[in-house]
């Protein structure tokens, strides 16, 4: 059996969703090492944004309130 059309692409939709911002924090921490390593001036800026947003956005998660169950 075959799942129907709808249901994978609503599948897709759901995979897309939960990787989304995992995948593109990864990239800008990637692009913040590589420019670590290989740039001066400019590249110390922009690799001090990108190593540290993912560690704001995850101290956010980390220690925002849960919401009750």
């Amino acid at each position: 059996m075959s799942s129907s059309p709808a249901r994978r692409d609503e599948s897709r939709a759901d995979s897309r969703r939960l990787w989304t911002w995992p995948i593109a924090l990864g990239l800008l921490s990637a692009s913040g090492l590589l420019t670590a390593l290989v740039s001066d001036d400019w590249g110390d800026v922009w690799s001090w944004i990108a190593l540290g947003v993912p560690v704001a956005v995850m101290a956010w998660f980390a220690w925002r309130p849960q919401a009750a169950r």
